[in-house]
């Protein structure tokens, strides 16, 4: 069939299994506009308030259901505002692909009004990107960047296409959608690893995000419970395992559990599982591990010794590997290495509870409680992000949402939108502070206008948290702008979008305010006023070890 640019795309969207698209239309777009007008039966289309929010959309629609997320934006600004939100999905390794519109092809080059060189600023933070320069050559670009952005280890692709594609006809002949194959090649000596931790006295599983994305969750813990290893997590990985499981010793790295960091630093073998030794975690990468030796299992070759040197690695698909190494691990048990980590829990850091203030342990313990095991959470960045990482009790992989590698700040609404449009019958709780909610908070008209009810809990103590935390700690207390004493009335704000507001002092009061909440068939923002002077507990400082632990 003879079809233009435009019908071509939907096309392949739909082809692609894509339901939902997030974007912000403009010029150069408008031929794709009217093509996704005519197939609004068939595919959702979300107007976000601004392309970042779309992006940040589209990132927390995939890593909430596995697929690939989806964003549109117009040439020139409207492509350039996208850019934070492919880095953020580019450094989580979230499947993305987004399409932007360019001026036509003749005035490519010559600066023309709108014209950007996006495939030349995004090169850098996508796994791939191509211009689209002949119709012709469209539907098959396409379905290349869905292949790329879904397989191996994710990422965002971008597809740039001048607007005379987009008008211009070829022939399109329909294809079904290749499934995406997990890649079953393993480089690197099975058995020889699997002897390893038969005989490791001290065994220790460090695992990232690469575990949530092959989907070896249930592969992780038979190797936990078969070898009794404990294990701890990035805060990518938050969800895979159930918290109070056995040998689950949490979060690790600069804002993790002592006891985490503890079995790390002591282990004589250390399984590093689907994940990058982060410089959030391997604060010292000279002293990170260095009584062990350390066995890396990664899809992506590029990240083996990369950061830290390792005695031995394997390059594979998680679940593949973990599949094949569970065949030569003995059932076996390390009573002594287990009393020792036993003695360590007990100078985890422990908050202490108020019933005159409100606590941030308390308003994420409180939240589970009454948001139960269903609810999705997606935090901004900074102190509050930690917090929920620290005590949010989840127990799926895809549940909680939040930008690790990148840490951006503003992330968090346009993420919990894209996860409410994939789960509609799910309460989404969105953790914020006043700092991260001041750069995106325009998103909540797109929450209204669809009638989303995201529960945005704000945890707002007037200052730049984290930023304030490091310099009370590092910096003599010179607080250099991080103190904005700003007067916005959240409830005010809240009300005038058109959404409901409250505020807290209290735990009973948030408790009675999140209770309404979750009743409601539209968007709520809980402001929840918390002392400056709290503190994301414990604390490495950077370039340190677990000796160095803050705790107080």
């Amino acid at each position: 069939m003879i079809l233009n640019g435009s019908e071509i795309l939907v096309k392949v969207l739909l082809e692609q299994g894509v339901d939902t698209v997030f974007g912000y239309p403009g010029g150069s777009v408008l031929n794709i506009y009217d093509a996704l007008y005519k197939n609004s039966d068939k595919i959702c289309h979300v107007l976000t308030a601004h392309e970042q929010g779309a992006a940040h959309a589209a990132d927390g629609y995939a890593r909430s259901t596995g697929k690939t997320g989806v964003v549109i934006a117009t040439s020139g600004p409207g492509a350039t505002n996208l850019v934070t939100g492919i880095a953020t999905a580019y450094m989580d390794s979230v499947p993305m692909v987004a399409i932007t519109g360019n001026v036509p092809t003749p005035l490519i080059g010559c600066d023309s009004f709108q014209e950007v060189y996006i495939a030349g600023i995004t090169m850098p933070i996508t796994k791939h990107n191509f211009v689209v320069r002949r119709v012709e050559d469209l539907a098959d670009t396409l379905r290349a960047a869905f292949k790329i952005a879904a397989s191996g280890r994710p990422g965002p692709v971008l597809v740039d296409i001048p607007k005379d594609v987009t008008a211009n006809k070829t022939t399109y002949t329909p294809q079904m959608a290749q499934p995406i194959k997990a890649e079953t090649d393993i480089v690197g000596n099975i058995a020889e690893v699997a002897d390893l931790i038969n005989k490791a006295e001290r065994p220790f599983i460090y695992f990232g995000g690469g575990v949530r994305l092959s989907g070896a969750g249930d592969e992780l813990r038979e190797l936990i419970s078969k070898a009794d290893i404990p294990a701890a997590y990035t805060l990518m990985a938050a969800g895979i395992l159930g918290h109070g499981e056995k040998n689950n010793l949490g979060l690790i790295g600069m804002h993790g559990f002592y006891s985490a960091n503890c079995a790390a630093n002591r282990a004589d073998l250390m399984i590093a599982v689907g994940t990058r030794f982060s410089d959030r975690v391997a604060l010292n990468t000279q002293k990170f591990g260095h009584n062990a030796k350390i066995v890396h299992i990664d899809i992506d070759p590029g990240e083996i010794g990369k950061n830290v040197p390792v005695d031995y690695s394997i390059v594979g698909d998680v679940k593949v590997v973990l599949t094949e190494l569970l065949k030569h691990v003995k059932t076996t048990t390390h009573p002594e290495w287990s009393e020792q980590i036993c003695k360590w829990r007990l100078d985890d850091y422990v908050p202490e509870d108020s019933d005159i203030e409100l606590k941030p342990h308390q308003i994420v313990g409180k939240t589970c409680e009454l948001a139960g095991e269903e609810a999705i959470y997606v935090t901004d960045v900074g102190q509050h992000q930690m917090w929920a990482a620290q005590f949010t009790k989840h127990v799926r992989p895809n549940n909680f949402l939040t930008s690790g590698g990148l840490g951006t700040m503003g992330y968090g609404y346009g993420a919990a939108i894209g996860a409410k449009m994939a789960h509609s019958d799910v309460p989404v709780i969105h953790y914020t502070s006043d700092g991260s909610l001041h750069m995106n908070l325009n998103e909540l008209c797109t929450a209204v206008s669809y009638k989303l009810p995201v529960i945005t809990v704000i945890l707002n103590n007037a200052v730049l948290g984290m930023v304030r935390q490091w310099q009370a700690s590092f910096y003599d207390r010179r607080f250099s702008q991080s103190q904005p004493e700003r007067v916005t009335d959240y409830v005010k704000v809240a009300e005038a979008f058109g959404a409901k507001g409250y505020r807290c002092f209290n735990i009973a009061e948030y408790e009675a305010a999140l209770a309404e909440a979750l009743k409601s068939d539209g968007p709520v923002w809980i402001e929840c006023v918390i002392d400056r002077e709290e503190k994301v507990l414990p604390m490495i400082p950077s370039g340190g070890t677990v000796n160095d632990t803050i705790s107080k």
